[in-house]
């Protein structure tokens, strides 16, 4: 404990850093899903090829994207701006599927009602559909907050600071507090974040808590 202690600075801004790049990209894919994914639900013929595109994302390895994206967009090696557009990429990865389940599973005499009442498609979309699908998509939106701290980490093998660097740095002078630190720091991010988006779905969701009231 007298590592932490020594150096709550350290710790400090690392978490921060950790937090300006992961949740920019966790947003980001949020925003870059939901039309994909509701492109998927709705015209039949794209779902394939949109959700096989998505999910390869995540087949291409981390490292090598980060060291390939500064290539594409003349960044520097250690630029922020690489992490968080891998983290998006990799995020839409996993949530483009998220939001076309979602939007599959609003209840079709939800839209006919919607239909029957005058509501257009975009008034539909967004006061309807997008509602009633948000507990599929906030689920989705959990997996990526969790996978996006995680991966975030890996920055630090090519020096770009997060609190993976208190893994690495731990690693090569053998301060094993300083790696658990790391690790522990990660993982309570992860859980903070994730009892946010819990909060956030109760309040974006009011009707899943009336009769059984027990539903996260």
């Amino acid at each position: 404990m007298t590592w932490v202690f020594d150096n709550l600075g350290l710790i400090g801004e690392r978490t921060w850093v950790h937090l300006l790049t992961s949740l920019p990209a966790i947003f980001a894919a949020l925003i870059m899903s939901l039309p994909l994914g509701w492109l998927a639900h709705r015209v039949r013929p794209l779902n394939s090829g949109i959700l096989t595109t998505a999910g390869l994302l995540y087949a291409i390895p981390s490292l090598p994207l980060f060291i390939a994206l500064p290539v594409i967009l003349g960044t520097g090696l250690r630029d922020l701006t690489n992490v968080i557009i891998a983290l998006t990429l990799y995020g839409v990865a996993l949530m483009v599927r998220s939001v076309a389940e979602g939007f599959d599973s609003v209840p079709p005499e939800a839209r006919l009602a919607a239909v029957a009442l005058g509501y257009s498609p975009l008034r539909r979309v967004l006061t309807v559909e997008l509602p009633l699908a948000a507990p599929v998509i906030l689920t989705g939106l959990r997996v990526v907050s969790v996978s996006t701290l995680s991966l975030c980490t890996v920055g630090a093998v090519l020096g770009i600071p997060s609190l993976g660097m208190l893994f690495t740095d731990g690693f090569q002078r053998s301060i094993i507090p300083e790696l658990l630190t790391g690790i522990v720091m990660t993982l309570l991010l992860a859980a903070v974040l994730d009892a946010l988006l819990v909060a956030l779905g109760r309040v974006l969701t009011p009707w899943r808590r009336t009769g059984s009231g027990a539903r996260a």
